[in-house]
């Protein structure tokens, strides 16, 4: 049973195992912080954005702080933060979509954009201004009221990864 093919496939077996081993040890997230960087802090967002609900800024502020602290290192201090996010709520839109005969529309887009300003007190040259926006569509039928908050929850998601992806990962 020691032919050639016997071990050819012996060892596509054992690089496969090696492979899988190795890739299922490895983040893909690609954080990278300098390690001088220890604490962040996130002011409440302004609302610039007419429309906007008024805990928008609120919540989003939460939103970041709790992305930032579950997925780095980095504690929250309010006095002397490594790292500094501040920003506006800018965009708070919702329109119609998908024109339908008799012109009505199948569905509404609710659309969110967040103006932010990146600040790392360590390196005083990492620092950035941008603006992210996000949209989740929903049926037409469907009251905002109704399904807001959820629409929001899906967008914010998006936002946070954005601006993380931005600020951690040089994405």
């Amino acid at each position: 049973m020691n032919t050639p093919y016997f071990n050819y496939i012996w060892w596509i077996l054992i690089f496969g195992l090696f492979v899988a081993s190795i890739t299922s040890c490895y983040s893909f997230k690609g954080t990278s912080i300098d390690p001088n960087v220890n604490t962040f802090f996130i002011g409440d967002f302004e609302i610039t954005a007419p429309n906007a609900p008024i805990t928008i800024s609120q919540d989003f502020s939460e939103a970041l702080r709790d992305k930032i602290r579950l997925e780095t290192r980095l504690t929250l201090a309010d006095i002397d933060p490594d790292i500094e996010f501040t920003g506006s709520i800018v965009t708070y839109n919702v329109t119609a979509l998908d024109p339908q005969p008799g012109e009505f529309t199948a569905l509404n887009r609710l659309q969110i954009g967040v103006r932010i300003e990146y600040l790392n007190n360590k390196k005083k040259d990492d620092k950035w201004q941008q603006t992210f926006s996000f949209f989740e569509d929903f049926p037409a039928d469907q009251n905002l009221i109704d399904v807001e908050e959820n629409l929001i929850s899906i967008i914010f998601d998006q936002l946070t990864e954005d601006i993380f992806n931005r600020a951690f990962s040089d994405w």
